[in-house]
């Protein structure tokens, strides 16, 4: 009496074998992705170093493919993903860095002018510009005492952590209360008369007057290889250049850190007063305040609002300021409090810095995934989503992926043996899925990583077969 249930349960074996994949097949789409991702690295030579990948369906939350999803990685930028999630749930979208001016004294004369510094990292000499003329409209002629003030993030200033040979550059800039310029300044080095020392130009006089220069180059004749080398003295602000510049070569341009940012906002705004004809008497850079009359509110300036400070931290990846966020969140204790209210597992995740530029940061692919999903469905979910570079189109991804029809946001991530990407990938069925890809402890070029990851994002959004 059982013949004819078993003989039907054979047909509709049989009809199953040729349906197309069903959503309680994923399991083999994820071996059989598993084969195609370790075929990319094994071709390419890449098999040797760890990689971590972890890709999630972010309406299901099922996970398509995982491969070392809880071990720790070193995320390189991929740690603003953290640090921009926290600032945002904190804040919300429409806060803003207000770094408030007092006076004492009556115009015209000044007693005193105090700049209070709060960390916003898109002040500029253009804003600064702006007060100066303000208080020339007013009609003040003469400030006796001009301060600056630096004091409002006790732990800023340049990470033990970091490496020597990134905090004279501009990505690696000190972290302060008082920021100008981004604290960084090109220095461009031109050729000079053949056999002389190559001509050396700075973007802005008073950033690299902060620098004693060891000028040892020569100008060479046409043709010559390249071989400028800059460096440092551990502990002095002191550039040592050397090499040959070909006299064919046009420029060579070289960002480097501002070594003294407080001090360097107190000169330029003090050289742009005495532009416009208001005499300062002295002026001073104080870090410990105690009690004191800072006088009455006299003006403020304002930051743009965190929705675009959070573009500006993510799509380009500006370290300086993704660092005053994580300052303003109370380091990682504050990212820690909010990321778990969120949902994220603290244990899955450990940050010393919120720009990712130190190599003590460990987090895993399954924290940055979780991170992404949950912000998703929160109310600024698309405020977050929009902070990201877009693939082909803008930020650190404008030119990867240009000839792929992929819809991507994503945040890329860069250090020596470090390679890492993770975001949001719109599948052409119009589900998302969020994923983390990150490969550490490599000798193989940034190029050849980043083309292994751009392939396996390429099998990512071919997932549609394996969800029908």
């Amino acid at each position: 009496m059982f013949r004819q249930p078993i003989a039907v349960f054979l047909f509709l074996g049989l009809q199953l074998h040729f349906l197309s994949p069903t959503r309680a097949e994923v399991p083999q789409c994820e071996a059989d992705m598993g084969v195609k991702i370790e075929k990319i690295l094994q071709e390419r030579g890449l098999d040797r170093s760890p990689w971590g990948i972890l890709v999630q369906n972010l309406d299901s939350e099922e996970i398509l493919y995982s491969r070392l999803a809880k071990q720790y990685f070193l995320p390189a930028s991929n740690a603003k993903i953290l640090t921009t999630a926290a600032a945002l749930l904190k804040f919300g979208s429409h806060f803003q860095v207000i770094t408030p001016v007092y006076a004492t004294g009556n115009v015209p004369h000044l007693t005193s002018l105090r700049i209070v510094g709060r960390g916003d990292p898109s002040l500029n000499t253009a804003k600064l510009q702006d007060l100066a003329e303000e208080l020339r409209e007013m009609g003040v002629t003469r400030i006796d005492e001009l301060i600056v003030e630096d004091s409002y993030f006790p732990d800023g200033g340049i990470n033990a952590t970091w490496e020597w040979e990134d905090v004279y550059s501009y990505w690696g800039t000190t972290v302060t209360s008082l920021n100008l310029n981004e604290n960084a300044v090109t220095l461009t080095l031109l050729p000079g008369y053949l056999g002389e020392p190559v001509r050396l130009q700075w973007g802005d006089i008073l950033a690299g007057k902060q620098w004693e220069v060891e000028n040892n180059t020569v100008t060479d004749q046409e043709g010559t290889p390249y071989g400028i080398r800059i460096d440092t003295r551990l502990g002095e602000n002191v550039l040592r250049i050397t090499g040959e510049l070909g006299i064919d070569l046009e420029q060579d341009i070289w960002g480097l850190a501002v070594p003294d940012p407080a001090g360097y906002f107190l000169d330029t705004f003090r050289f742009l007063l005495s532009e416009i004809g208001i005499e300062v008497g002295s002026g001073v850079v104080v870090h410990d305040t105690g009690e004191i009359d800072y006088g009455v509110p006299f003006r403020s300036i304002t930051s743009p609002p965190l929705s675009l400070l959070l573009q500006k931290t993510n799509a380009e990846s500006n370290n300086l300021y993704a660092e005053t966020l994580f300052q303003l969140l109370g380091g990682e204790e504050g990212v820690e409090e909010v990321l778990t209210i969120l949902g994220v597992e603290s244990h899955s995740y450990s940050l010393v810095d919120g720009s990712g530029l130190s190599r003590h940061n460990l987090v895993t692919p399954e924290a940055i995934v979780a991170t992404l999903r949950l912000m998703a469905k929160t109310t600024q979910g698309h405020v977050f989503r929009k902070s990201l570079a877009v693939a082909g189109v803008s930020g650190t991804l404008k030119n990867r992926f240009m000839d792929k029809k992929i819809s991507m946001q994503a945040k890329t991530g860069t250090l020596t043996g470090v390679s890492a990407l993770s975001g949001y990938l719109t599948i052409p069925s119009g589900e998302t899925l969020v994923f983390s890809i990150m490969v550490n402890h490599s000798p193989s070029s940034v190029r050849d990583l980043r083309r292994a990851i751009d392939d396996i994002v390429l099998l990512f959004s071919r997932f549609d077969s394996c969800l029908q």
